[in-house]
């Protein structure tokens, strides 16, 4: 039986490592991006609806920077360790320009983490200017203590 006894504790551990996941990620709460722009995500209701606001360390517009809204939803999910994918709209107060996010919410060595894609539409006077109003970008987001 003292033979035995490793072999045991290895399909044990085996088995039981498949209980042992991620913790459950929620978006609520205050963010940093890895430029230093934050956001604030309110209280997430039953729908997976919120609202925030969020407050960009970069721009190329020369106004002062302004915190500006934002709105999003989640996909809801009961699952235990849920990681959830995400989209949200910031009406930017001081431009003339929308930027849509999508990601998804992570648990990372223990750490919260949103990975995120962004498109940035800025107004542009006439048609022929159309190219140049689109950008696109990558942001990771931890939870600022």
């Amino acid at each position: 039986m003292v033979q035995a006894t490793p072999f045991f504790l290895l399909l044990f551990l085996a088995l039981g490592a498949d209980g042992v996941s991620a913790e459950k990620c929620s978006l609520m709460g205050h963010w940093i991006n890895d430029l230093g722009s934050n956001m604030t995500i309110e209280s997430v209701n039953a729908n997976g609806d919120f609202t925030g606001t969020y407050y960009t360390a970069v721009s190329v517009h020369p106004v002062k920077v302004e915190k500006s809204p934002l709105l999003g939803s989640q996909h809801v999910s009961d699952q235990p360790n849920h990681q959830p994918t995400f989209g949200f709209t910031v009406h930017w107060t001081f431009s003339d320009s929308i930027a849509v996010f999508t990601g998804q919410c992570f648990v990372d060595d223990g750490k919260e983490v949103l990975k995120t894609m962004w498109l940035l539409r800025s107004h542009v006077d006439e048609l022929r200017d159309d190219w140049k109003a689109t950008r696109v970008g990558y942001n990771e987001f931890k939870r600022l203590e």
